[in-house]
């Protein structure tokens, strides 16, 4: 009998990729979504193997239900407070209530639990949950992955493609944690059918320097890539404050611009690094390079 996995999230990028991983894994698959989710984002999910369950966030016994039976629940919700607080800590009081044994939380970051409180609002929502998970009667293991090695070609202030420059603050050596969507939900969902998994492990389908990230783009696209020192990470610090402060409306956004710079503080000042990884705890991953995914893009 295939082991059932509820999945939070699921219409989501990362949940959704979660979701194929762990099919592929021949798990069976209850995707949980809210009601009133969008047809066409219900109809990407509505495969064989795949359930669907619309409940509401906020109500335990409804989430209770829909977790009944299963031997995991992964999160892959994505919010402020109101979500990764909120709404993760009602799922996470019905997986209790249901008898769920495992919980994976939507972590899915750099290594927030090296860092001191209040250095990065998102981190700091997730610490927050931790406390909360810590306590609970069941068994959690968080992924912690890095960045996403798709914001390399995209909202990242680290390469830019139109200027041919690589930015960084701080030592131009500082090896940054990247690993794409796809290794990550593969990873995840393996970690998701092993009762053994630890409360957290650790991978990056790549480590690379801003230096290093320089010399693969000209390699990659045949043009001469520039290495900007943009400040030292105090320079960043108060750049940060800056934007915070100008604009206090971008705090009711998951990820506004100066969000990014704390991201890009956290990274470069090497607190957040990965290590020990734990790339090799599951056979046959292949993991992407950052090389693969700029080639990919430069295409």
């Amino acid at each position: 009998m295939a082991t059932t996995i509820v999945v939070a999230g699921a219409t989501g990028n990362l949940g959704g990729r979660i979701v194929s991983a762990l099919l592929e894994r021949g798990a069976h698959v209850c995707a949980l979504v809210r009601a009133g989710t969008e047809s066409h984002k219900l109809a990407k999910l509505e495969q064989p193997g795949v359930k669907i369950a619309k409940a509401d966030l906020s109500n335990v016994s409804e989430l209770t239900r829909a977790c009944a039976g299963a031997s995991c629940v992964v999160s892959a919700l994505q919010g402020l407070r109101d979500v990764i607080v909120d709404a993760q800590s009602v799922l996470l009081d019905a997986a209790v209530a249901a008898g769920v044994p495992r919980f994976i939380p939507s972590d899915f970051s750099a290594d927030f639990t090296r860092l001191s409180a209040g250095e990065n609002r998102n981190f700091e929502l997730r610490r927050t949950f931790h406390e909360r998970l810590d306590k609970a009667s069941i068994a959690a293991t968080s992924i912690l992955n890095g960045a996403f090695s798709e914001l390399l070609t995209s909202r990242m202030p680290l390469l830019d493609f139109d200027a041919k420059r690589v930015s960084f603050w701080g030592n131009a050596d500082q090896r940054l944690d990247f690993t794409t969507m796809g290794n990550t939900a593969a990873f995840t969902a393996a970690a998701t059918l092993d009762p053994s998994a630890p409360r957290i492990l650790r991978i990056a389908g790549d480590q690379i320097s801003a230096r290093e990230l320089a010399t693969v783009a000209e390699e990659v696209t045949k043009s001469k890539f520039e290495l900007v020192r943009s400040g030292s990470l105090d320079d960043l610090a108060a750049l940060i404050e800056r934007f915070r402060a100008a604009d206090p409306e971008s705090e009711k956004t998951v990820f506004p611009r100066w969000q990014g710079m704390q991201y890009m503080h956290n990274m470069f000042s090497g607190r957040a690094k990965l290590e020990p990884l734990d790339n090799d705890r599951y056979p046959n991953m292949r993991w992407t390079s950052a090389r693969e995914v700029i080639a990919a893009h430069c295409k």
